[in-house]
């Protein structure tokens, strides 16, 4: 199971490849599938979230703060700054905003810790950062998105109550009063949100492949430069403020990988077109192998 956790990078990296080469592999999964699978993703992490894992962290409620105001502040307007730089079409601007201000996800996690970072503040500030997208995503692609579409406010907070409040919250619940059994599962809970990304990144990769094959390039290098400035934007504040190697990479690292499976939730189920979910399925592809190259700088460095 480890394995195929640690092997994260490059298994999302195969399944992008599958659909972007031979869709018929991977577009099966789609529809009510992928929303669903979003779902599996985050109940997994309401249920390995307890209380005693954070302790430590809570008594250093700066890490957060920051790494939460970097998430929502940087990231957003970097989104929206290199869409404009790149003159993207309005449909991947779009998804670009969108998947820019989403929450960290659990490949953070995941990379975090592979790079021997601070595993708890990951987990703590994706969970943050999570529940503060219920508002903040919405709230915050509608600002910048509104030159591009008119977007319905609404239609983004339900859709992202759905997806990620109610999963997470029965994760927590089941975690407290059934955690003999939770126990038991726990550990099968990181391979399977390794293989529902891949899923749902293969999925929207051969759903879109003409696009892409057409003028998906200027679109892969805007997403390359927008998680890597996140990575190191998150790393040099970080290690500013807090002197604290391994405070700085965890912020880094959970700064510059965003929850792109839910931004292809949220787009798929509030634009009519497929092309805005796009962006978010090749910001997973990406920012999964800018994590792996992170892990071998950080892993042996304390």
């Amino acid at each position: 199971m480890t394995r195929f956790t640690n092997a994260f990078p490059w298994i999302v990296s195969i399944f992008a490849f599958l659909g972007l080469f031979h869709p018929p592999l991977t577009t099966w999964f789609s529809g009510s599938l992928i929303t669903l699978g979003l779902a599996g993703i985050m109940l997994g992490m309401g249920l390995t979230l307890k209380s005693s894992d954070f302790v430590e962290v809570l008594k250093s409620p700066n890490w957060v703060i920051t790494g939460l105001i970097l998430q929502f502040l940087i990231m957003p307007f970097l989104g929206w700054g290199i869409a404009k730089i790149f003159d993207l079409p309005p449909l991947f601007a779009v998804g670009m905003i969108l998947v820019s201000c989403c929450p960290g996800g659990t490949a953070s996690n995941v990379i975090s810790y592979l790079s021997k970072a601070e595993v708890a503040l990951s987990v703590c500030m994706t969970a943050c950062s999570t529940m503060i997208a219920i508002f903040m995503t919405p709230f915050l692609t509608l600002k910048l998105s509104g030159s591009y579409l008119d977007i319905s406010a609404t239609g983004l907070f339900y859709s992202t109550l759905k997806v990620v409040l109610i999963p997470i919250s029965i994760g927590v619940i089941l975690n407290k009063y059934l955690s003999k059994y939770v126990s038991k599962v726990l550990h099968y809970a990181p391979p399977l949100a390794v293989l529902l990304i891949c899923l749902i990144v293969g999925s929207i990769v051969g759903q879109g492949k003409d696009i892409i094959l057409e003028s998906g390039f200027k679109l892969l290098v805007s997403l390359v430069l927008l998680h890597l400035s996140g990575f190191i934007i998150g790393f040099s504040i970080s290690w500013i403020a807090f002197k604290n190697w391994k405070v700085a990479k965890t912020i880094s690292i959970e700064v510059g990988m965003q929850n792109s499976g839910l931004g292809v939730v949220l787009a798929r189920e509030n634009f009519t077109s497929p092309l805005v979910a796009i962006p978010a399925a090749l910001s997973s592809l990406v920012h999964s192998l800018l994590g792996s190259f992170f892990v071998s700088i950080f892993k042996n460095k304390n």
